[in-house]
């Protein structure tokens, strides 16, 4: 049968638990605030008159107050809630259940409404700090369908449990015939591997050979065409040899056959006639010089 919140009667009267508990905790913690003011008047305002900065004062200290109270009411009622959650969920877990909240409709104003509407009508005329009786959940009955449904959840858990174990035979003996499977891999690429290090290292041997065969030749080539090129050198640094002496005896000749040309000439002539008058003329002036000394010294 359907109710004012939508739920069954039961459901319903579990809301209405919780709402009287937590009007209560509401109702206690205004108490609290209201105390606050009370122990504000009567140790703060004894004077008649206060200067603003003692009004200040007062008033930063009974926010501070009020606002530790709201705070701390705050966390309770969020750490309440969470409490609720948990024995709702344990229940439901019991059950192999799995519940969930939409977050976001705890802001829907429209169904905050229709709670607030619900409380006061259920509330009307009940005084706020009505006592609260902390109550148990029910028990879950264990009767009638509710034992065959336990015997039934009992048996899917026991087949759940025998899938489980043959499934885990399965992954083991699955996993061992892949690891055989791997060896087997493993032991012929390592066959082949070595199949084919052997024939590649037979080709590369072939090759150094061939290379160093390649390379004594082109040795002998190089070493035929230096002893030839040395045997070349010495030949033409004969040629040189000859060819310098020869150019040497002309030269000398040249020099000869030009100072004779030379010596031949008039002025060359004249010239030489000139210094053997020049030589004349020296050696009578050293012995006019060589007399004049002689008279000195006598």
């Amino acid at each position: 049968m359907s109710t004012d919140l939508g739920v069954n009667e039961h459901h319903q009267n579990q809301v209405i638990n919780y709402m009287r508990f937590a009007r209560y905790q509401r109702a206690q913690k205004l108490r609290e605030v209201d105390a606050c003011f009370e122990d504000l008047k009567d140790s703060r305002l004894t004077d008649e008159t206060f200067t603003i900065d003692e009004v200040t004062d007062m008033l930063n200290d009974l926010l501070g107050v009020v606002r530790g109270e709201v705070e701390l009411e705050l966390l309770n009622s969020a750490h309440t809630n969470v409490l609720l959650m948990r024995q709702m969920f344990l229940q439901a877990e019991k059950w192999h259940l799995k519940l969930q909240a939409d977050i976001s409709e705890l802001e829907n104003r429209d169904l905050l409404e229709k709670i607030k509407e619900f409380e006061e009508r259920e509330f009307a005329g009940a005084k706020r700090d009505t006592e609260f009786i902390p109550k148990k959940l029910e028990p879950v009955n264990e009767t009638g369908g509710t034992a065959l449904l336990h015997m039934k959840i009992e048996e899917l858990e026991g087949e759940n449990e025998n899938l489980k174990q043959r499934l885990c035979k399965f992954d083991k003996d699955f996993a061992a015939m892949i690891a055989s499977q791997g060896d087997l891999t493993s032991e012929l690429a390592r066959a082949k591997g070595e199949q084919r290090i052997n024939a590649g290292e037979g080709e590369a041997i072939g090759a150094l050979r061939k290379r160093m065969s390649g390379l004594e030749s082109e040795i002998e080539t190089e070493r035929q065409r230096g002893k030839e090129s040395v045997e070349s050198a010495g030949k033409d640094l004969a040629s040189a040899k000859h060819e310098l002496l020869r150019i040497r005896e002309m030269l000398e000749m040249a020099e000869k056959e030009l100072e004779k040309k030379v010596s031949q000439t008039t002025p060359f002539k004249n010239l030489k006639t000139m210094l053997q008058k020049k030589n004349e003329q020296m050696k009578d002036l050293r012995k006019r010089l060589a007399k004049y000394e002689t008279l000195e010294d006598e």
